[in-house]
């Protein structure tokens, strides 16, 4: 089966409203022409409905960066999914690491944030990921496993017909270290099968699985070149618009 590539790039703790937009005008402009490949940028919350506006109608998609799991009542300082729905955003990036290593983000709160996101019509893009002493110990795999069985525990395949995955090892995110072809391969190909194995080989054909760590525009296409790789979660490299859109070009 063929899976359309999806770019994404993660713009964490970085831009105000007024640059986020610029970039994100700009992204607009270099991708008009751009067919094949879906892009989504994730800004901040305060910039979410800015950007949204700025590049309705293009090539461009808009997410979170996170969500509250309830859609509303006295969370101060949260943002539900039915606030970002309204925003103009489609797609909801859940338990990134950094979530779940800084604000205690477990396998129990990442399924209740895709209930949320699925229930609200938001796109869940589920992080996943080793850190370096789980890899040196040998336990990727479980830990993956977890976290995925986890994540969708109570789900039917129906409730996550556009379920994204994106695999980043803890150890490669914005340490200029990035997973090898073969370990790309290795886990890649392990979580579809994991994916087979929780629902069906029909779903697991049709998910979408993006590798996400250090992916930059000089090893981009080396990425997108393994067999179940569909895409890239991009952090630094993604809050510049030429930076971005020669990773979002990897075919040339």
């Amino acid at each position: 089966m063929t899976r359309t590539p999806f770019i994404a790039g993660n713009w964490k703790m970085y831009k105000t409203g007024t640059q986020a937009v610029e970039t994100a005008v700009a992204l607009k402009d270099m991708t008009a022409e751009i067919s094949g490949v879906d892009i989504m940028i994730a800004p901040t919350f305060l910039s979410l409905p800015l950007v949204a506006q700025a590049v309705a109608g293009s090539n461009v998609r808009v997410g979170a960066q996170n969500l509250y799991h309830k859609n509303e009542g006295a969370f101060t300082g949260e943002v539900s999914a039915p606030m970002i729905k309204d925003s103009g955003a489609e797609y909801a990036i859940i338990g990134h690491s950094e979530r779940r290593q800084y604000f205690g983000e477990t396998d129990a709160s990442v399924n209740l944030k895709i209930r949320a996101a699925a229930d609200c019509g938001l796109t869940p893009v589920l992080c996943i990921g080793e850190t370096e002493s789980q890899r040196d110990a040998e336990k990727t795999f479980n830990i993956l496993d977890k976290q995925v069985s986890d994540g969708v525990k109570g789900f039917g395949s129906d409730e996550l017909n556009d379920l994204i995955l994106a695999y980043e090892p803890v150890w490669a995110i914005g340490t200029g270290k990035t997973a090898t072809a073969d370990q790309v391969d290795e886990v890649h190909q392990y979580l579809r099968n994991l994916i087979t194995r929780l629902y069906s080989k029909d779903f697991a054909d049709k998910t979408r699985i993006l590798y996400g760590g250090s992916v930059k525009p000089d090893n981009v296409k080396e990425l997108m070149a393994i067999e179940d790789v569909d895409g890239a979660l991009v952090g630094g490299a993604s809050l510049n618009a030429e930076s971005f859109i020669n990773i979002i070009n990897f075919r040339n």
